[in-house]
């Protein structure tokens, strides 16, 4: 017994002392490998059903915990620094919109719709989408952290740590605050095991979607994939050099590395939630700020979800033969930015939210809900790209912002910045 306990403790210092990103890497190649030699072991892909279920199941009680300790232990409050990230969330959501009308004038496209999707619940218009926000975030606080309800959560925990401040002593805060690390340090075990999550969600993807689902929408997943990098490796770049002056490179790479990569193969900002958490961690921010902007990222900041409505719909005005004004078109980016912030809160996400854009240029409900079922042909791709980059948004938005404060008062940034 003793020798198996001797083996197994090499075996985890040799796995943890490889680079987590490397280790990803390796599960990524070992994931595809499997499907290609034995696309019906079907055990395989439950590792990564397994990995993120753990993520879904802890992100919403790490979120509750972090920021209602946070907030109760009040050693410092909600500055400038969280009203810049609010600001940056929601101007790279309508830039990303905009930046979606422009790249479809260029690149107009058209569809062949299939039969029509179904769908249970269908936002008709901004109004609803607002109506159904504004409804999640005043939901029971159990029932949230029950469904991943993360408005609800932050609005909860707000209070519940505002509360905490006003009425606890010293020892019932500091127990708030070792339970926050108790949970955080759980998120930290399930994180390292991500490079089995990864290999079967790998393994999932390449046996059970072959390439030739996307010959026919080719060129327009080509347009919302393009679009999105040049959000990603060009807008969102020019906006951090603008606040901070430096080469933004950096910073950028870094967050697509490690917040953007996991994201990309969970397809699920709750779930990278704590990734990102721990992201904010290691570029040094200062968690009371990080540990309600992250949360509130994954609600808000919709870059992707923006462009994939917007883009959708002008493909789909394209197809009916419908010439769309630059009014419009602007107030098409303008709607679909306000919609993506609310995508969060409707069931099925970025995609239901396409038949209230349509709306706006009469499109009946029965065709929108065809380009849907389209979205959900290419979203194997389309969604996991959408959600790369609003997840490493939420990290290079809170960093920024941090950053822009420490130029302010003379402190020095990072290494990895100069």
């Amino acid at each position: 017994m003793d020798t198996i306990s001797k083996v197994a403790k090499i075996v985890a210092e040799k796995y943890n002392s490889v680079s987590l990103i490397l280790r990803i890497a390796l599960g990524l190649v070992v994931g595809a490998v499997l499907a290609v030699l034995f696309p019906g072991a079907a055990w395989v892909q439950e590792f990564g059903n397994l990995f993120v279920g753990a993520l879904k199941g802890i992100a919403p009680v790490l979120v509750f915990v972090i920021v209602a300790s946070a907030l109760a232990q009040g050693s410092s409050k909600l500055d400038r620094r969280f009203g810049t990230v609010v600001w940056l969330y929601m101007l790279t959501t309508f830039l990303a919109a905009a930046l979606s009308v422009i790249t479809s004038e260029l690149f107009p496209q058209t569809m062949a719709l299939p039969e029509a999707a179904s769908a249970d619940v269908v936002p008709q218009g901004l109004g609803e989408v607002m109506h159904t926000l504004l409804s999640n975030i005043v939901a029971n606080p159990v029932s949230s952290i029950m469904n991943g309800n993360y408005i609800g959560i932050l609005l909860w925990a707000c209070l519940f740590g505002l509360a905490m401040k006003q009425l606890a002593g010293d020892t019932t805060k500091a127990f708030l605050a070792d339970t926050a690390d108790a949970v955080s340090s759980i998120v930290r075990w399930v994180i390292n095991l991500a490079p089995f999550g990864i290999m079967g969600l790998v393994y999932t993807n390449v046996s059970g979607n072959g390439l030739s689902i996307f010959t026919q929408y080719g060129r327009l997943l080509l347009l919302l994939v393009g679009t999105m990098l040049f959000m990603a490796l060009v807008v969102n770049p020019l906006i951090i050099f603008i606040y901070l002056r430096r080469n933004p490179y950096p910073l950028v790479l870094r967050c697509l590395r490690e917040s953007g990569l996991t994201a990309f193969f969970t397809r699920s900002s709750a779930a990278n939630i704590p990734v990102n958490m721990s992201l904010c961690e290691k570029l040094g921010l200062d968690k009371d700020i990080y540990s309600v902007s992250i949360p509130l990222g994954a609600t808000i900041n919709m870059d992707g979800a923006a462009i994939t409505i917007t883009i959708m719909t002008l493909a789909a005005a394209n197809t009916l033969g419908m010439k769309v004004s630059i009014p419009a078109a602007v107030l098409l980016a303008f709607m679909s930015a306000l919609g993506a912030c609310g995508a969060s809160g409707v069931a099925g996400g970025s995609l239901l939210l396409i038949p209230m854009a349509c709306s706006l240029f009469g499109i009946s409900n029965d065709i929108a809900m065809q380009v849907v079922g389209v979205g959900f042909i290419i979203g194997v791709i389309q969604d996991s790209v959408e959600t790369a980059l609003n997840s490493a948004g939420d990290v290079e938005f809170a960093a920024t912002a941090e950053y822009h404060q420490w130029l302010k008062v003379g402190k020095p940034l990072p290494e990895f910045l100069h």
